[in-house]
């Protein structure tokens, strides 16, 4: 009796969380830990442990889809991971086989909707992950609804170390001129897949530390970062709303900081000509509301010409 008032009372407070989310982000990342020590702790095996984790990942690609997140990218394999035992990375392969082919062959609606990129040095994946990757990627390249980002043998400094070495070899080759380098190349080659910048980075099992996980596209996007305690097979929609629930409260607070920042700037040259004072407020129109903006440019814009006067009868 007391299980099924929790539940209920469980399911009351999902339903106020999500009917709160007005703004969802649209590319969340999440780094699943602690399936070994859910298995510690419950008694299981730990590749029982590694199963309960994937059950956990199924729940988490429809709560995505159900909110309005278009992007989810899962840190499935690091290349940490290749430092565990043999067996376990065996354990670990047997199962991402299992769960890529399981995806592959279902029919449902919302595997159709769902396109697959697997990113990584997966070249360092046993054969038979890379040609199911590889299968799979194929099999959804016309999906466009959601996209699912797969990390396997992936770690961001290598990324970033391939990218720059690549780079190295095109200017030693005289392919492009060392004066070319800039963010946008840079950019441009680590999104060979078209992800998106990262909005949120979610990580289960208590750690305070983001991993070495998608630096560019996280850190370079100062993504919002929700830490929570439950290992990753417990990980529930409770925790998930909460995380996202952090990114809005994020946003709003730095739409606010943006706002009164623009206003700031504006001030410091409303006593410029008012047509510098519009090019400065040009530059800010992707930071903060277009309302917001019309109106500091028109209380500068009155201040410029003064007064009102009227002609004394």
């Amino acid at each position: 009796m007391l299980s099924f008032a929790k539940r209920k009372l469980e399911r009351f407070y999902e339903d106020l969380l999500q009917s709160e989310i007005k703004n969802p982000p649209k590319h969340v990342a999440i780094i699943q830990d602690g399936n070994r020590r859910y298995a510690q702790k419950f008694g299981i095996g730990r590749e029982e442990g590694h199963v309960e984790g994937a059950k956990t990942t199924e729940k988490v690609l429809h709560w995505c889809k159900e909110i309005g997140v278009e992007e989810l990218t899962l840190y499935t394999f690091s290349t940490e991971n290749f430092n565990r035992s043999d067996k376990e990375q065996r354990e670990l392969f047997n199962l991402i086989e299992l769960k890529l082919n399981q995806f592959s062959e279902m029919e449902e609606e919302d595997s159709r909707e769902v396109r697959v990129r697997v990113i990584g040095q997966l070249e360092r994946m046993p054969n038979r992950i890379r040609g199911m990757a590889r299968k799979i990627e194929m099999d959804t390249i016309e999906n466009t609804k959601f996209k699912l980002n797969i990390a396997l043998a992936y770690g961001g400094r290598d990324e970033m170390l391939d990218v720059a070495i690549e780079i190295a070899e095109d200017v030693a080759s005289k392919k492009i001129a060392l004066e070319e380098i800039d963010g946008k190349m840079i950019e441009s080659r680590l999104s060979k897949q078209n992800i998106r910048d990262v909005d949120l980075i979610i990580r289960t099992g208590g750690d305070v530390r983001t991993s070495n996980f998608l630096p560019w596209r996280a850190n370079g996007n100062e993504a919002a970062v929700f830490f929570c305690t439950p290992y990753w097979p417990g990980f529930s929609k409770i925790d998930f709303l909460r995380g996202i629930r952090t990114y809005e409260y994020r946003e709003n607070t730095w739409q606010t900081t943006r706002t009164e920042r623009a206003i700031a700037i504006i001030k410091v040259v409303k006593r410029a000509e008012i047509e510098d004072v519009k090019k400065v407020a040009n530059r800010l129109r992707t930071y903060i509301p277009e309302k917001v903006l019309e109106e500091i440019v028109s209380g500068v814009d009155q201040e410029s010409r003064g007064p009102a006067r009227y002609d004394e009868n």
